[in-house]
């Protein structure tokens, strides 16, 4: 999900016009010798390999996230805001802003779901690692050996809330641990950078998520992935309900 200045290659060497021109016909009779659906696979998975490399060369991310859940079954949405950090490699938080004072927040040890919303008077304490709190992180999602995990299609150029994207569309394969049925992402068409995603799980239920303002490694507050229960809060010890306690 983070933007990084992707490497520039170097120009040609000073050669004289006719040779620049042999060498662009050669290129341009390389690719159009190259079947349409071949073009789109090698161009998909270019732009995946360039977005995981941007994901993965910020240590620190902030962005405002929007996000839309859309239930088939009960035919309802709902809309929610708030603030994402991200702090590699296992610390995030999603602070609430609507509904005001629901957190989700990974502190590298515990996965800690506070939803005073839905279930006032308790919060669930999850070991990290046993429930993939990674899945939390949107890059950690897609750009985790993304070529290994999915099926990817390219969707091509679209323009998202008025400026240029990149859409892909991610289908798991038979031996991906990812969350979801399949996936739509929209990339920044230079560097790769997430800025929007959709999935859709089992059950059919959709969720779109839109990152605004984003931010990469800039300093974040020490204590903002932590997480101390308010008082009179029954916490419910997670191990124990995965059967470890």
């Amino acid at each position: 999900m983070t933007p990084s200045t992707p490497a520039r290659h170097p120009s040609i060497p000073s050669l004289g016009n006719r040779a620049r021109g042999i060498i662009g016909a050669a290129v341009l009779m390389t690719v159009t010798a190259i079947p349409a659906a071949a073009q789109a696979t090698a161009g998909a998975d270019a732009l995946i390999a360039r977005a995981s490399a941007t994901y993965k060369a910020a240590r620190t991310a902030t962005a405002n996230f929007e996000q839309t859940l859309t239930n088939p079954l009960t035919g309802s949405a709902s809309v929610s805001r708030g603030v994402l950090r991200r702090q590699a490699p296992d610390k995030y938080a999603f602070v609430f802003a609507n509904p005001e004072g629901d957190r989700l927040v990974a502190d590298g040890s515990f996965l800690w779901i506070y939803t005073p919303s839905t279930t006032p008077g308790q919060v669930i304490k999850l070991p990290a690692r046993e429930v993939g709190a990674g899945m939390l992180d949107p890059g950690a999602q897609f750009f985790d050996a993304p070529r290994t995990r999915f099926d990817i299609a390219d969707g091509g150029r679209v323009t998202l809330s008025g400026t240029p994207a990149h859409l892909l569309t991610l289908t798991p394969k038979a031996n991906s641990d990812a969350p979801f049925t399949n996936a739509k992402v929209w990339l920044d068409p230079t560097d790769g950078t997430l800025r929007q995603f959709e999935t859709m799980d089992g059950m059919g239920v959709k969720r779109t998520i839109r990152l605004t303002n984003l931010k990469v490694n800039v300093a974040i507050p020490g204590d903002a992935f932590n997480f101390t229960p308010p008082d009179g809060v029954r916490v419910v010890d997670g191990s124990a309900l995965m059967g470890r306690g």
